[in-house]
């Protein structure tokens, strides 16, 4: 098997067998490729360090990758079944640089690389069985149980590149270089570079949900764009033309940076580009695992914010309208060009999906007409900061892979690199980075007079979501008070005995009883499975404020803004920390709580009665267990083998209560009769949805 050239399959077409074992040697190749990459650390020791402050180590990634399948797999109800809940527990969050992401390294007893390789083999294995025997038919779609594979299979490559930047910036003694992974041999003089003219035109962006190629969740939907004649340079920006910047002490003049640019500089002290290392000799450049004599004609790789402060440089001293293209004008360049697509083209035409070098290699090599590297060789960054299409719809089984980029503070990276396979080398492929992080990514300049059209400031569009802040922090609707506040409030009568030093939301959604619990305890945890509503009661904690849009009517919808401050709880703030996780397989950190509170939460769980049986694990002794539900079963959420109640048992009707008592009884009391607390969720404005939810509180006895 060629673990460097391979491609994603094609899900339109074919015999369903022949389908269903291309899969299978696709997982295969990823799962072989992705563990071949840590064969470059020299050291078992190597897998703890973190090079990067706001990455977890490698060891995270190690088992991450493995980690997805299974949990995705018992998102999607494919299985039930966990292999390992410690790592799947520990190894599960990995959204670089989140706010959420719990890089906490005293939080952590991390498993030798031995265990998490054994680990990772049991994992391909459970996966290897899936794929043989789950029903198989074509075309596979994104509601389709494939989906889901394909869903982990891209997902390892995406990391398969991340961690590759990570190894690249361990110590040099810390990594190896290995034969599979040969470095471009070539380097000459660098080009002169030099603008071109490119026609404007229509440009639309986004694919159907039955195009062939797996995709994620923003890369669907549709944007039509007009865009106005422009010049682009020639070639990528190389490590020579960037060193007129550098010589010009452009890292020492504010004026070419952005305000956040500059402060980046401030904070980093950079002078040159990281991969730059100062030598006697002069400048020398670091690849994944080596350092080599400066290949001045290779293209220079910086983050974003040095990318824009190249181009200001170069439009001070040209006067010129220099900048970085847009995602649409990088496409009308693209798409000018009839460049086969990932999996479509005999070789790679440009430096990408492996099939070249495991390095970049000169900006003049790959022609396309009379342009070089339109795709390939490293990433290309723009000025557009990622949001969805109109239509943009989240993919139910990874809801938080698009919308936490959605904050206008991700940029669109284009084209790929060297080590980009999979859907990362396909046309639609569409990834974003905080301004300041660092891939395989460097730039192309232009030259418009359009200016581009950026966000700067965003309204909440998810209706889910938008649905929920108005829930929890909107006005009320027909006199039924705030039910995260009705819960809260609860809580603290409940809780009047105990010391109140940590309590833990469960379920918090966007985070208003969290804030209302931190008025009477020390610390208030809040936890929810969803990345969607995390990310707002996050901005609400460092922003105190948030944006959202209600349906009127249709097409009508309306603004709003909701304050902590509005509320009284804006000095609240400090006392909560919010986190993504699973309720039935919480990380070992979350315990010690004096109060917790489950609100809506049991009837939304894929096994509930795992979360009652173990939830005094998490309660202090004499700790209180408020829990609030409709009891709204549904198999949407819950197996109905995994209902609590709602069914009749030995003949008679057996309720979610009875199951209750029974679960919590061997380490609860029950405190009080349960109580009634009535909500209201708004659709419209002229629809509602009220419920009657049931409140019982139970105090830990043993």
């Amino acid at each position: 098997m060629d673990l460097m050239n391979t491609r994603t399959p094609i899900l339109s077409a074919g015999n369903v067998e022949q389908k269903r074992e291309e899969i299978r040697r696709y997982f295969h190749a990823t799962y072989s490729l992705d563990e071949q990459l840590y064969d470059t650390l020299a050291s078992p020791g190597a897998f703890y360090l973190r090079p990067e402050p706001l990455r977890h180590p490698l060891i995270f990634y190690l088992g991450h990758t493995a980690t997805f399948y299974i949990n995705k797999l018992i998102v999607a109800k494919i299985t039930n079944q966990r292999i390992n809940p410690r790592f799947e527990s520990m190894f599960a969050v990995g959204v670089d640089e989140m706010s959420w992401d719990d890089l906490n390294e005293a939080h952590y007893d991390w498993p030798t690389p031995a265990e998490v390789k054994a680990y990772r083999d049991q994992v391909r294995t459970f996966v290897d069985e899936i794929i043989r025997t789950m029903p198989l038919a074509i075309p596979i779609h994104w509601d389709h149980p494939f989906w889901v594979i394909l869903m982990g299979i891209e997902h390892q490559r995406i990391h398969l590149e991340t961690s590759s930047v990570i190894v690249r910036r361990l110590p040099i003694e810390r990594v190896r270089q290995l034969p599979s992974w040969n470095i471009c041999p070539q380097t000459g003089e660098a080009p002169s570079n030099e603008l071109l003219s490119v026609a404007g035109g229509r440009v639309v962006l986004g694919k159907s949900k039955d195009h062939p190629l797996y995709g994620w969740d923003n890369e669907f939907g549709r944007q039509e764009n007009d865009v106005w004649d422009f010049a682009a340079s020639r070639y990528l920006v190389s490590n020579r033309e960037y060193l007129s910047f550098v010589e010009d002490r452009g890292y020492e003049h504010e004026e070419y940076w952005t305000h956040e640019g500059w402060m980046w500089v401030a904070f980093s002290q950079a002078r040159h580009p990281l991969f730059w290392t100062e030598s006697p000799g002069g400048y020398r450049l670091r690849t994944m695992a080596q350092v080599i004599d400066m290949p001045w004609d290779w293209p220079v790789e910086v983050n974003y914010l040095e990318a824009k402060a190249f181009c200001n440089w170069m439009a001070r001293r040209s006067g010129k309208p220099i900048r970085l293209p847009t995602e649409a004008e990088w496409y009308r360049l693209r798409d000018l060009h009839d460049i086969p697509d990932q999996p479509y083209w005999q070789n790679a035409p440009g430096n990408i999906n492996l099939e070249h070098w495991a390095s970049p290699c000169p900006v003049n090599h790959f022609r396309f007409g009379e342009f070089f590297d339109l795709i390939g060789n490293v990433w290309q960054w723009t000025e557009t900061p990622i949001t969805g299409f109109e239509g943009f719809a989240v993919h139910p089984f990874y809801d938080d892979f698009s919308t936490p980029t959605f904050d206008t503070q991700h940029n669109l990276i284009k084209g790929g690199s060297w080590i980009s396979t999979g859907n990362e080398a396909t046309r639609d492929s569409r990834y974003a980075f905080r301004r300041h992080f660092f891939q395989h990514a460097g730039l192309r300049y232009v030259q418009s007079a359009q200016s581009p059209v950026l966000a700067e400031g965003m309204y909440e569009r998810d209706a889910a979501v938008s649905q929920y802040c108005d829930f929890h922090y909107g006005e009320t609707h027909f006199g039924i008070p705030s039910f995260p506040a009705q819960c809260a409030t609860a809580c603290c009568r409940y809780a009047r005995e105990l010391p109140r030093r940590k309590a833990l939301d469960l379920g918090c959604a966007v985070g208003r009883a969290s804030f209302e619990l931190a008025k009477e305890f020390d610390l208030v945890t809040g936890i929810d499975f969803s990345a969607r509503f995390i990310r707002v009661a996050l901005q609400l904690k460092e922003k105190g404020s948030v944006r959202f849009e209600l349906v009127e009517e249709g097409d009508i919808v309306s603004y709003h803004e909701a304050s902590l401050s509005e509320l009284t709880l804006e000095r609240m703030a400090s006392r909560v920390e919010f986190f993504q996780g699973d309720a039935t397989n919480l990380k070992p950190q979350f315990t010690g709580y004096d109060l917790i509170l489950a609100a809506n939460l049991v009837d939304r769980l894929h096994d509930p009665r795992k979360f009652l049986e173990a939830i005094h694990e998490r309660l202090n002794p004499g700790g209180v267990l408020v829990i609030t539900s409709p009891y709204t079963w549904l198999e949407e959420f819950t197996k109905k083998e995994h209902w609590l109640g709602g069914f009749r048992q030995g003949g008679e009707p057996y309720m979610t209560l009875d199951a209750l008592r029974d679960l919590l009884g061997p380490h609860f009391v029950m405190l009080d009769a349960p109580q009634n607390v009535e909500f209201v969720i708004r659709e419209t404005r002229r629809k509602f949805q009220h419920t009657v939810a049931e409140l019982t509180a139970w105090r830990r006895a043993c």
